[in-house]
């Protein structure tokens, strides 16, 4: 879903918001993939527990208890996250390092936006 994270700073450079002109077939498509990644409630707590922690910015590791899912299914969902342009990922040791990108939830709010 890198199209995905390129298609929000494309739809945030060239498009007007989204209730104020129609969506292009193409584009409704595509943003529909980056809406989907957020959809998921799970993913949704993930995103808002990272946020939430200083800097924005929070281990995987430390992600588990809170949201009460395994190992593997928070990574499944901070992948999808990734993805879809809504989070960063940096990789120090054996650890991986998530952070909101603000600019991906930049691009959402102004095409959501009336």
């Amino acid at each position: 879903m890198m199209w995905a994270m390129k298609l929000l700073q494309e739809l945030d450079d060239c498009c007007a918001p989204l209730l104020s002109a129609p969506l292009g077939s193409e584009d409704a498509e595509s943003l529909a993939g980056v809406l989907q990644a957020l959809a998921d409630p799970a993913r949704l707590r993930l995103l808002s527990l990272i946020a939430s922690c200083p800097a924005s910015e929070a281990c995987g590791c430390d992600l588990t208890a809170p949201v009460g899912l395994s190992q593997p299914t928070v990574s499944h969902h901070l992948g999808v996250l990734h993805e879809a342009g809504l989070l960063e990922r940096e990789r120090r040791g054996k650890w991986v390092y998530y952070r909101v990108r603000p600019e991906g939830l930049a691009s959402l709010r102004s095409l959501l936006s009336a």
